[in-house]
């Protein structure tokens, strides 16, 4: 492992902490630390980030909030019995899994749910402070894994769960990871106190597949001086995703960061759209096809197909992992606001940072080697989980009014 043993623990708080990518980080993350198998697809255990204070796996400390009630153990049997988990792991992991499953707290807002916004996310900082406070965390990070929203109906129209989510981890002092094309952090309200917050946060939507490749083909047809006339695709998925992304409002949330990724690289958004189809047989396994068309010299048309087969709980988990260490590092090193130099995990990231994938993984490694020579605990601007909770109560107890008005 990349860090010291002495590290204090840093929590993984999960919402969605009983879907198939938490169920998998916790499943993978106990598999690698007991060493069963070794950590495929985690940039952070390679050489180029041995050097930068990450905390160890070993270290990290699993909760959440979801609003199913099938516990984790349960869950990788499924799992295991769809082909995404290895056979025997989970049995192995069994004990981690029943451990972490004891720190999933129920989420919301549910049908019938009578308490309002300002007292659900009330009652998720609470939730994770109390993570916090019994397990001696130095500090944790939230990172949003459920299923795709809707986007949000415009200014008036209730906040949706990812924002109730995100305030709470602001509230509570915790960096904040979108792994969703949900709103989270992108929403107005939560926006606005993200940026006087203090906290490092990242997202949004988790670069997996489709959009990993398209992230290295456009910058290839720009570079090479090729025009691209139309870039179409479509992808084939079931599981809870599937299910969610069935909703119209969901697949255009989705493909807004896949049409970026084009813009971006491309420096225009060529004809074509993706069309998303739910195929429940398909579990949690997804294909994704792309057709690009495109001119060459004098104008000769050309076509590039590409099929991308894949595991989605398999291909986000060790990013899952990789952003949760290096967030908790960066709050640790005194960071905050949007990171930018994440964008390389995300089809729509935040903040300021190249568009090719890479360009993107030139700037995480800078990222990496900067943390390696930030300073540790007390870094400046850092401010511990632990902190922050006592300035919410002293804040509380003296009737100070939070700005924003939902807080």
């Amino acid at each position: 492992m990349s860090a010291s043993l002495s590290r204090p623990r840093v929590g993984v708080w999960l919402i969605g902490a009983r879907g198939s990518v938490a169920t998998t980080v916790v499943t993978g993350c106990a598999a690698v630390t007991a060493g069963l198998h070794p950590p495929t697809g985690m940039v952070t255990e390679t050489p180029a980030f041995t050097d930068s204070g990450l905390p160890a796996l070993s270290d990290l400390v699993f909760g959440g909030h979801d609003t199913l009630d099938c516990p984790l153990p349960k869950r990788a049997e499924t799992l295991t019995a769809g082909g995404v988990l290895p056979p025997g792991v989970a049995t192995a992991v069994s004990a981690e899994l029943a451990i972490a499953d004891r720190e999933i707290r129920p989420g919301g807002p549910t049908p019938g749910d009578t308490r309002s916004e300002a007292e659900l996310i009330t009652a998720f900082a609470d939730d994770l402070r109390d993570f916090v406070r019994r397990h001696a965390l130095e500090r944790a990070v939230v990172v949003n894994v459920a299923s795709t929203e809707p986007a949000s109906q415009g200014p008036g129209a209730p906040l949706p769960a990812s924002a109730l989510y995100a305030l709470a981890a602001l509230r509570a002092g915790c960096p904040y990871i979108n792994f969703t094309p949900s709103e989270g952090m992108h929403h107005p309200v939560a926006a606005r106190e993200a940026g006087h917050s203090g906290l490092p946060y990242a997202g949004r939507d988790g670069k997996t597949g489709q959009t990993l490749l398209r992230a290295v083909l456009g910058p290839m047809f720009a570079q090479r001086a090729l025009r691209v006339r139309a870039w179409s695709g479509t992808n084939l998925l079931g599981g809870g995703d599937g299910a969610a992304l069935a909703d119209p409002a969901a697949a255009a949330a989705k493909n807004a960061g896949k049409e970026r990724v084009l813009a971006d690289t491309l420096g225009t958004v060529p004809e074509g759209e993706v069309h998303i189809d739910d195929v429940p047989a398909l579990g949690d396994w997804k294909t994704a096809w792309d057709h690009i068309a495109f001119d060459g010299f004098l104008g000769t048309r050309m076509i590039l197909q590409t099929t991308w087969q894949g595991c989605d709980s398999a291909l986000a988990a060790p990013l899952v992992l990789d952003l949760a260490r290096l967030t908790a590092r960066a709050h640790e090193a005194g960071l905050s606001g949007p990171l930018g130099a994440l964008g390389f995990y995300f089809k729509d990231p935040v903040g300021e940072g190249p568009a090719g994938l890479s360009e993107q993984y030139e700037e995480l490694v800078r990222f990496g080697q900067r943390l390696g020579r930030a300073g540790g605990e007390g870094g400046r601007g850092a401010r511990s989980v632990r902190d922050t909770g006592e300035r919410e109560t002293r804040k509380r107890e003296t009737g100070e009014r939070e700005t924003g008005g939902v807080l």
